[in-house]
């Protein structure tokens, strides 16, 4: 009696353990970097048509870059789709996550594939966009500014109190400012730039979307981000006018990338074949996401800002993606610039 009930123990044993790894093998840990809609949308729409369960957790880059490396030693996630590209190379860089070579490479652009390759295939392009800035013109006509056009023009005394930013240390958005103003300017002038910049910032805000939309609240002015997140607020119905600086621009390639010591490889890696899709990049329009796709068959929104009509700068982003400038960069802005008054 007493060998029957350790076998019957054992098999039970066995079959949890069994039901267990099946259920582990039918999830995915999904890490978002992109506006919370669009994270919702992909998370739902790679459930409904594989089956598998997807854990969202939506952060900005930055932050998600930073939990990755909190987590080295104990990944939790599987997968880490959208946000800026930079915080992606530096991941690959540190040894975060890890090559996957998707056979959906051939339908991609370019610039996708550029960003696979600098990066040892450990990350890969699933959209772009310019950088910029939104204005509110109902608050610039109330405040009596004029209509600014130029980087510069943030710069001067009457916008004092009237720009918003976010962080460069949380921000992928303001990191990719921070490094595109220094390409701009060159480093000295540049960081002369964003000191004059932070005298006329009324607060440095965690997301890198949310200046736009405090400016669409009327919280603020003028709120300096990704075009496409301003072009949003615009369509919305928003009073927001958007700028592509009269100097020239950085842009982003928002990237995809499977997290070194997945728990869940073969879902992540499905989870990366089916977001590289045309069909799948089209549903970007269900919520109104104006960047550019990576894949050539995707439909790209009329309201999408046309980058070839923007001054593009040839954003560098082997440097700016690497973890050792990144680092001297961020240091630089909390040393040379947080501090100052304002």
């Amino acid at each position: 009696m007493k060998r029957f009930s350790l076998a019957v123990v054992s098999a039970l044993t066995a079959l949890a353990t069994t039901a267990s790894t099946g259920a582990a093998a039918e999830k995915v840990t999904l890490y978002c970097s992109a506006q919370e809609d669009w994270c919702q949308v992909m998370a739902r729409g790679f459930e409904d048509e594989t089956g598998i369960k997807v854990n969202m957790t939506r952060k900005s880059s930055g932050e998600t870059f930073a939990q990755l490396k909190a987590e080295s030693a104990n990944p939790k996630g599987d997968v880490w789709w959208g946000g800026t590209g930079d915080p992606h190379l530096q991941a690959a860089e540190e040894g975060l996550t890890e090559p996957y070579v998707s056979s959906m490479r051939s339908e991609l652009n370019d610039w996708a594939i550029s960003q696979a390759t600098s990066a040892n295939d450990k990350t890969i392009g699933i959209y772009s966009g310019a950088l910029g800035y939104g204005y509110n013109k109902d608050l610039l006509a109330a405040a009596g500014l004029p209509e600014p056009k130029c980087w510069a023009d943030l710069t001067k005394p009457e916008f004092k109190g009237h720009v918003q930013m976010a962080n460069p240390n949380s921000s992928g958005t303001a990191y990719t400012t921070l490094a595109t103003i220094v390409q701009l300017f060159g480093e000295e002038k540049g960081f002369d730039f964003m000191k004059a910049l932070h005298v006329n910032i009324n607060q440095y805000t965690k997301s890198g979307s949310a200046p736009i939309k405090a400016a669409a609240r009327g919280e603020t002015t003028v709120g300096i981000v990704f075009m496409h997140d301003a072009v949003k607020q615009a369509v919305k119905g928003f009073p927001i006018t958007v700028v592509a600086p009269c100097e020239g621009t950085g842009y982003e390639i928002g990237s995809m990338s499977i997290v070194k010591g997945s728990r869940n490889l073969e879902n992540a890696q499905k989870f990366y074949d089916w977001a590289l899709t045309a069909d799948v990049q089209t549903m970007a329009l269900q919520v109104n996401a104006f960047q550019v796709p990576s894949n050539k068959g995707a439909e790209t929104s009329p309201s999408a800002p046309d980058l070839a009509s923007i001054k593009l700068i040839d954003y560098d982003f082997t440097l700016y993606g690497s973890s050792a400038e990144r680092r001297r960069l961020l240091k630089k802005w909390d040393e040379d610039v947080s501090v100052l008054p304002q």
